[in-house]
């Protein structure tokens, strides 16, 4: 059976497509719009329908909108409460009213579509189907944690049998992601956007705040938590445009982390002592927050932890059409990897780079010229394969450079245009990963725990390494990525490091690079020295001779 996910709420709007209980593409109407996050001007920032997004992924799999067996939309209104607690009734009733004439609107944008194939599919349960359905567990309790659906920012469950059991779900206008939010637009950073910056500057600061703070936001054992008001100004004051953080600033990131990680923590020990499973299955634009991820996998209840690699709102197109497939009783398959989006043949980008006419070489051994050129301090944009599915380079879609300089960092930053206290991660191969970091799971292919970097490498993998000694890594599969297992050893046989730094490919406030124009337009725009693109090397000096 087909069924195809659809995101188009909130923001992040994304397709997923499901045969026959496999995930056959994914991926979010960014990549294709050029839109970060989906997002246009007000009013219409959080309702782009994915239209090229799903005409893509039927595309791939050859199948036309009239073959599919139904279609997931990732909100129901019928569960909106009107004028329910934190919500703005005039905006409540221009998103409810937008989801109800979504059939009409996908069968306008995929034609041949039935309006009534398309069924509405609870927000959170799409979240945890992400998660419950896609991880590697027959079975696993399941945890998430977001801004808001349609009237709850939270859910907690259990997967058996491709069923999920709802034990608790937070009603707004509590919420943990929205808390984070509000943090995010008081430090000067875009909302619901810009929360993984907070994460990043927390480690520079010391969360002294953490006491008061926790008088408004803390668990209330019974699997659910309280956010009251919190007076940011009265611990820091906002950051204003144009403004760089201060140490307060850090601080107040430092502590806001930490009641979060305290909350987690509550809500997987009351989940665990529920549920006695083993494994935790985590979705949610909270999921990403990698430093949690790790506290509640070293000092959680659970063997072990999984966070959907696309665990925000454009995940829900994949959890929808999971949980459809599981609804007409297909056995969901493991999640294969994130690399979900569009890819090119060889000879496709060939053709395509003849077409432009930009210079370029075809080296017998690309992997070991990339190396070359990294060994020499060059920063490289490697373009190879599918894209990935969710908002980390996971090695299809990157920027690549020496990780034994410490300035790369710096560098990087000033590449992609970004803030200095950013820090950028370590690819390694899986055998090699226990030997330099510790703490944090291994192997972690989807770059969302951090981990300690052992002292004798502190010095030796500098621009990798983060203020408070950690590193977010990403450990590359031996038996799946084969042009990368060679780039890395190669480049350990020249300089003997196993690590190369490895950052999105994307400049700020812009979506990360999709198709070879895409590749093109960011190599030419940024001081880029080498793009390798499918089997091709394009060189700088080359391009602008």
């Amino acid at each position: 059976m087909k069924f195809l996910g659809i995101n188009a709420i909130f923001h992040d709007p994304a397709a997923a497509l499901v045969v026959d209980g496999e995930v056959v593409a994914a991926a979010e109407e960014e990549r294709f719009s050029r839109r970060k996050h989906g997002k246009r001007p007000v009013p219409f920032s959080a309702w782009e329908p994915p239209e090229l997004a799903a005409r893509w992924c039927l595309a791939e799999a050859g199948i036309s909108p009239g073959e599919l067996d139904a279609v997931a939309y990732s909100y129901d209104p019928a569960l909106v409460i009107e004028g329910g607690a934190g919500q703005d009734p005039a905006w409540e009733g221009l998103r409810t009213r937008f989801a109800e004439r979504a059939p009409w609107f996908l069968s306008s944008a995929l034609p041949g579509l039935d309006p009534g194939q398309v069924r509405f599919v609870p927000h959170h349960v799409a979240h945890a189907a992400s998660a419950g359905l896609a991880a590697p567990f027959d079975s696993c309790a399941v945890l998430v944690c977001d801004g808001r659906g349609e009237a709850v920012s939270h859910l907690a469950g259990v997967y058996r049998g491709g069923e999920v059991e709802v034990l608790a779900a937070q009603p707004l206008p509590h919420s943990l992601g929205l808390l984070y939010e509000e943090v995010t637009e008081h430090l000067g950073f875009l909302r619901s956007s810009d929360e993984y910056k907070v994460m990043a500057l927390a480690s520079y600061g010391s969360p002294r705040f953490a006491p008061l703070i926790r008088e408004a936001v803390h668990a209330t054992g019974d699997g659910g938590f309280v956010t009251e008001p919190v007076e940011w100004g009265a611990l820091a004051k906002p950051v204003g445009p144009g403004e760089t953080p201060q140490a307060e600033h850090a601080d107040l990131a430092a502590s806001v982390q930490d009641v979060l990680q305290e909350v987690l923590l509550d809500l997987a020990g009351w989940l665990h002592a529920r549920t006695g499973e083993r494994f935790l299955a985590m979705a949610g634009g909270v999921a990403l927050n990698c430093v949690a991820n790790t506290v509640l996998a070293e000092r959680g209840p659970f063997e072990q932890v999984w966070v959907q690699p696309a665990a925000g709102d454009a995940g829900t197109a994949l959890g929808g059409a999971l949980h459809l497939a599981a609804a007409h009783g297909e056995a969901a398959a493991p999640m294969p990897g994130a690399d979900l989006g569009r890819g090119w043949s060889d000879e496709e980008i060939v053709a395509w780079l003849d077409t432009v006419r930009v210079p370029y070489t075809r080296p017998a051994d690309l992997p070991g010229e990339v190396a070359a050129e990294l060994a020499a301090d060059r920063v490289i944009a490697w373009f190879q394969g599918r894209s990935e599915f969710g908002p980390r380079a996971l090695g299809r879609r990157s920027l690549l450079a020496h990780p034994g300089f410490a300035r790369n960092t710096e560098r990087l930053n000033d590449v992609k245009g970004r803030e200095q206290f950013r820090p950028i991660a370590p690819m390694v191969l899986a055998s090699r990963a226990g030997e330099i970091f510790s703490r944090g799971p291994l192997p972690s292919p989807y770059m969302l725990f951090v981990h300690d970097v052992a002292p004798p490498w502190r010095e030796r993998i500098p621009a990798v390494v983060h203020v408070d000694g950690t590193a977010r890594v990403q450990t590359v599969d031996e038996g799946r990525e084969p042009a990368l297992v060679a780039m890395l050893r190669a480049f350990e046989a020249r300089t003997g490091l196993p690590v190369v730094v490895n950052t999105s490919l994307n400049t700020a406030g812009r979506p990360m690079v999709d198709d070879p124009r895409d590749a093109l337009e960011c190599f030419g725009s940024a001081p880029i020295d080498v793009l390798a693109i499918g089997p091709c090397l394009i060189r700088r000096g080359d391009l602008f001779r």
